[in-house]
């Protein structure tokens, strides 16, 4: 057993505590090279976020220096190195209020205001986001502390995701969406917050030593504001965590209710709609109509399935479709009948085209006859292209297929040809069967 723990022990590969502290350290600072770095990342990340790129989103994530000042603030917290804190928070403001003003700036001046699914991904945070961030942070923080950090910084930023919901709240301000901007900036909070946490946690676990305090009061009244600053980050995606759990129980039962109580004899389930936040379940059916006592008997079976606040709207046939006709906008059905009322013109257009053709090759059939008694079949058609649409110059060309009961000669079949053409005002290719 003891030969198992030693695999699990945190100080094996340990850094110098010295050197830990150093590195962290100068990664805090957010001015210079550090603060351009800052700008092109969120500039990056906007972009990825606009076009609606995951790509270019996680590419973002990769080249920011975000993560410094957060880790800076959970080892100044765990060390009791006040003059580590106030650099760390300093810097981290300074950071948090570019990347918004860069994000913002951005998102006011393009021409791409659409909310994409990258967007909307990150406007409402909760419990699972705080754990993501913990987790991460706790591994950022043992990667830092080891003498091989590898590829540990990079991943926990990409898992984390600091960038986008900067960015995400930079939109909410530029679009004036403040459910968005407020979504957003406070899932930033959390994972800034519990980034620093995991940090300090993980510190403590290592043991590194403490910074020794003249002012033992302002240390204390640190640690408390720090700690509180935790457990009011944490309540609110606490409460946002349960409700996703509330709405996700909600869609499976209603799920499984629809499939095994709402079935009726020659009706079909045209369309079901699951308003989860709204507790509410519409079913529209086509066939049959659905009596009172039906319905009144599906109600009923809601408590079976955990649903007894849920509401159920029953639509069903004309009914259903009379609703949509009275919702919809009186602009949108004159269009619809005005593309109908074209539709049908052009219809007639042609039929009357039609028939006037037929009637031209059936008085053209009878002159023929006239012309040359030995007629027997006569067939007339516009040339068409191989494609079946008429080219600019087939559109004037005929082809005509004549059968007689004696073949005239080939003299009479060139007359019989140039009256055709003078008949037709077109360029006629004439075919005579054997």
């Amino acid at each position: 057993m003891k030969r198992l723990l030693q695999y699990f022990k945190l100080g094996s590969e340990k850094e110098n505590d010295r050197d830990v502290v150093l590195s962290i350290s100068k990664d805090i600072p957010t001015r210079g090279a550090n603060l351009w770095l800052l700008i092109f990342a969120i500039l990056v990340a906007s972009l990825g976020l606009n076009v609606n790129s995951t790509a270019v989103i996680i590419g973002a994530m990769l080249i920011s220096p975000l993560m410094g000042p957060i880790m800076g603030l959970g080892l100044g917290m765990a060390i009791n190195d006040i003059a580590m804190l106030r650099r760390s928070l300093s810097s981290y403001l300074v950071a948090a209020g570019v990347s918004l003003a860069t994000s913002t700036l951005y998102f006011s001046i393009t021409p791409l205001n659409a909310a994409h699914s990258e967007i909307l991904a990150r406007t409402a945070p909760n419990i699972y986001d705080v754990l993501i961030a913990f987790f991460g942070g706790l591994a950022g923080s043992i990667g830092a502390a080891q003498r091989h950090k590898g590829n540990v910084i990079p991943g926990v930023a990409i898992a984390t995701a600091l960038m986008p919901p900067l960015c995400t709240a930079g939109y909410g301000l530029a679009t004036w969406q403040t459910a968005y901007f407020f979504g957003a900036f406070y899932l930033f909070l959390i994972n800034s917050v519990f980034i620093a946490l995991a940090t300090l946690v993980v510190v403590r676990l290592l043991k590194f030593p403490y910074k020794k305090q003249p002012d033992h009061d302002t240390q204390v009244r640190a640690r408390h504001i720090a700690w509180w600053v935790v457990v009011l980050t944490l309540l609110p995606s606490l409460y946002f965590g349960y409700e996703i759990v509330v709405q996700e129980k909600f869609r499976k039962n209603a799920e499984k209710f629809i499939r095994q109580e709402a079935n009726f004899q020659n009706d079909y389930l045209l369309e079901k709609t699951v308003d989860a936040a709204k507790s509410s379940i519409i079913l529209t059916y086509g066939g049959k109509k659905i009596t009172e006592p039906e319905i009144a008997i599906l109600k009923s079976k809601l408590a079976n399935y955990g649903l007894g606040k849920a509401t159920v709207t029953i639509r069903q046939g004309f009914a259903y479709l009379s609703e949509t006709i009275k919702s919809a906008k009186p602009d949108a059905i004159k269009q619809a009948l005005a593309e109908q009322d074209n539709e049908l013109l052009a219809l007639k257009n042609t039929i009357d085209s039609l028939r006037e053709a037929e009637e031209n090759i059936g008085q053209l059939a009878a002159e023929a006859k006239a012309l040359y008694p030995d007629l027997r079949q006569m067939a007339c058609t516009p040339l068409r292209s191989s494609g079946g649409v008429t080219s600019g110059n087939a559109s004037k060309n005929y082809l005509v297929y004549l059968q007689f009961s004696k073949s005239p000669g080939r003299k009479e079949r060139n007359q019989i040809r140039e009256w055709l053409e003078t008949r037709l005002h077109r360029t006629v290719e004439v075919v005579i069967a054997p």
